[in-house]
């Protein structure tokens, strides 16, 4: 029996640094059957020619290069537009993929699950853990209401999707918070994210990120509330406050 094709979408901009380590992790799967689709985003740094370099070692890591800089979700559509795999799995250029992630993740989801998501623990820019992991205490399924209170972190280096579940996995064209406005569509749906609660990555935490930005964080978060999902003022506001709260005790 032929073991199940994913296609993996990255997006790159100016991640030089990090782009082979993160190529290394997924190389070095015990899941053979993918494909790395790698969309730069018009690098001004030598990532294009890092990327090139290990196509040339392995001819199931592609490369997709922008003319102009066009933003992550650009990126990441455009990977999605020439995936050719039963399932979709994202991992961000300066994460990292422990070795079984993929074969853990792809019998996790059987023959019955179509979205998933593990847990992940941090590192810092030199790749040194935090002493952090997240999404570890999770169980079971989140619904559309879970996620817009943010019960799950649901980091989008772990997510893996079966395309078959879903019309359209296309995500929204914003500058930020694109995956997590994703995952509201798709779960809007009425399909649910399950948890692997188990570490299987590690995401790398950049000085000066807009992730770290924890007022950019919440201006992003509301404007999807309102602007993309348009929900009513009142319940914009409740679901903000759980947000919030979550943020503030969030370790």
């Amino acid at each position: 029996m032929e073991k199940k094709f994913v296609s993996i979408v990255t997006p790159s901009f100016n991640c030089a640094k990090y782009i082979e380590k993160t190529v290394q992790s997924v190389l070095a799967q015990t899941h053979e059957n993918w494909e790395l689709i790698i969309v730069d985003d018009y690098s001004t740094d030598n990532s294009v020619e890092i990327i090139k370099h290990l196509i040339e070692k392995n001819n199931r890591v592609k490369l997709i290069q922008f003319c102009s800089n066009k933003g992550a979700a650009k990126a990441r559509n455009a990977a999605i537009n020439n995936a050719n795999g039963e399932f979709i799995a994202f991992l961000d250029s300066d994460d990292i993929w422990h070795p079984d992630k993929l074969e853990r993740q792809l019998d996790f989801m059987g023959s019955g699950l179509d979205f998933s998501f593990t847990a992940y623990e941090l590192i810092d820019e030199s790749g040194g853990l935090l002493g952090k992991k997240v999404d570890t205490e999770q169980v079971g399924s989140f619904n559309y209401k879970d996620m817009l209170k943010k019960e799950a972190t649901l980091g989008c280096s772990t997510v893996m999707l079966r395309r078959s579940g879903f019309q359209d996995i296309s995500m929204p064209l914003l500058r930020t918070g694109q995956d997590y406005a994703l995952w509201l569509k798709l779960l809007k749906t009425g399909k649910q994210a399950y948890v692997l609660n188990q570490v299987m990555g590690q995401y790398r935490i950049l000085p000066n990120s807009i992730s770290r930005n924890k007022f950019k964080k919440a201006l992003r978060q509301w404007q999807i509330y309102r602007e993309i999902e348009k929900l009513p003022i009142f319940q914009a506001s409740t679901c903000f406050f759980f947000y919030a709260l979550r943020a503030v005790f969030r370790k």
